[in-house]
């Protein structure tokens, strides 16, 4: 897992950055990176903020609950969007495709969390069909239905959209956060990151038609 376990590491965080902060000026190199070529979003007239991610990626499992609080006090004008990517691999492949089952079956909000706690606490094997459906059917979901949906063409065509836009974006390791498809957002941590990220949304939104 090399590829995926970027520099990013865990931090104590007591309180998040307030997200309506001023904007101010910011330095490319240092708090981001530039999408080159800018790369199209579904809502231009909304400011898209991209994380991507993988289940199987333990520093992904460490930022979870900060960018989950983070996300859920954006303002009205920014679209979070997640997109789990699997590099290539099978295994992630399968975890993938088991985030947008969760999603399209109505479970995502109750299990996300659980799926990186069984992973990564419980060490338990969900990188496989079958401890899936077994794991999903201990937790309530329905099993035929999840299988259904699993092997459906909708979530298959969802997985290879996330690798595709990983590409675009030149993602090289996760966890990543991309702003309106013109900023890759650094940090020395967590903390940092989701600042930067802030202040990035800020400029994106100065950014937009009538905007100054």
């Amino acid at each position: 897992m090399k590829s995926a376990r970027r520099k990013f590491f865990a931090v104590a965080v007591g309180s998040l950055l307030a997200i309506n902060m001023p904007a101010m000026a910011q330095t490319a190199g240092k708090e981001y990176t530039p999408i080159v070529p800018v790369q199209p979003t579904d809502e231009p007239a909304k400011i898209e903020v991209l994380e991507f991610f993988s289940y199987g990626c333990p520093h992904c499992s460490d930022f979870h609950p900060l960018i989950s609080a983070w996300a859920a006090k954006l303002p009205g004008d920014v679209v979070f969007k997640r997109v789990p990517i699997t590099f290539g691999r099978a295994a992630w492949a399968n975890i993938a495709r088991l985030y947008y089952t969760l999603e399209a079956t109505g479970d995502l909000a109750r299990l996300d969390g659980e799926v990186f706690k069984a992973i990564h606490n419980d060490r338990i094997n969900l990188f496989e069909e079958q401890g899936l459906l077994d794991w999903v059917a201990k937790k309530g979901v329905d099993q035929k239905k999840f299988r259904e949906t699993f092997n459906s063409f909708g979530v298959m065509s969802k997985v290879k959209r996330g690798d595709q836009l990983a590409q675009s974006y030149k993602i090289s390791g996760v966890p990543a956060l991309a702003v309106d498809g013109k900023y890759m957002i650094l940090g020395r941590d967590f903390a940092e990151q989701l600042a930067n990220a802030d202040k990035l949304i800020a400029k994106a939104r100065s950014e937009k038609p009538g905007k100054k």
